[in-house]
């Protein structure tokens, strides 16, 4: 079972963006990928009318969502459409969620998850304050799906820091992790590469974390090092910056004796947390 996942430079333009996309995508299809990730904002990075841009694809008008529903079709893959900016279904003028699509060889919508974790966070380089909150509403929903690939759970991005989501996927039966992303230059040199590993490893899933790697209108910069990480925590490709496509096989029967051999899931414990003492108040 080959995977992919795809590393962009995107920008404002969405068609330009669509068509590297488009070329990278025919680029995994003719390496015999099935299944496959894009980053986070693949479409339009450093636009100012995301509302609009949404409501657009919501109410039909938009071209993001009829590109990858025949993108899919022609190509005969499985796409995490990354990131789309879309409100929430039959509400087009509601604030769009951070909302990651995955669409099947047939161009059908087979599952949609709303970005948890919003990064409201300020970060020492040339942007300094982020806060996806102002664009993005909350979503409220752990995501898992079935492919023909195995049992795939739905994040993104800032997600990553948050173990006790991965731990649900783990437990609503995930097997593969999607990740898009577009992590700063700053955090992602300092735990980008950590924090996928370590999902990878404590969920003993592969990882399949699609990133933006390079730089964005108004000086945005990101890490990139897209990778795909096995259930031991193994990188078994990675793409250090630009544009390009990571592959990597899926080995079932390898991820099964992992976990049968480290049963993690089945010696996980619960407790409560203890109660502060004060010395000399025993």
């Amino acid at each position: 079972m080959t995977l992919a996942v795809i590393q962009m430079v995107s920008q404002a333009d969405v068609a330009a963006n669509l068509l590297q996309a488009r070329q990278l995508l025919e680029q995994a299809a003719a390496q015999d990928a099935r299944l496959v990730v894009l980053p986070e904002n693949f479409a339009a990075m450093g636009r100012q009318d995301l509302a609009a841009l949404g409501r657009a694809e919501a109410q039909g008008d938009g071209p993001i969502l009829p590109w990858l529903r025949q993108t899919a079709r022609d190509l005969g893959l499985w796409i995490v459409a990354g990131t789309l900016p879309l409100p929430p279904d039959g509400q087009p003028e509601a604030k769009a969620h951070a909302c990651s699509l995955l669409i099947d060889d047939c161009g059908q919508q087979v599952a949609r998850y709303d970005k948890l974790h919003l990064f409201d966070v300020d970060v020492s380089d040339n942007h300094g304050r982020y806060r996806e909150s102002d664009d993005y509403a909350f979503g409220n929903q752990v995501v898992v799906a079935d492919t023909p690939f195995g049992r795939l759970g739905l994040t993104v991005c800032y997600d990553l820091r948050f173990p006790e989501l991965y731990s649900a996927l783990r437990g609503a039966g995930a097997e593969l992790i999607s990740v898009p992303a577009a992590f700063t230059a700053v955090t992602g040199e300092a735990h980008w590469q950590v924090l996928t590993r370590a999902r990878a490893i404590e969920t003993q899933c592969y990882v399949l974390a699609a990133g933006q790697g390079g730089t964005h209108p108004g000086g945005r910069e990101t890490f990139g090092h897209s990778a795909i990480v096995d259930p031991w925590g193994q990188v078994l490709g990675e793409l250090p910056q630009g544009p390009g496509v990571v592959l990597a096989e899926r080995d079932a029967t390898e991820q099964a004796a992992i976990r049968q051999r480290m049963p993690v899931v089945r010696h996980k414990r619960f407790f409560a947390a203890a109660e502060p003492r004060l010395p000399g108040l025993e």
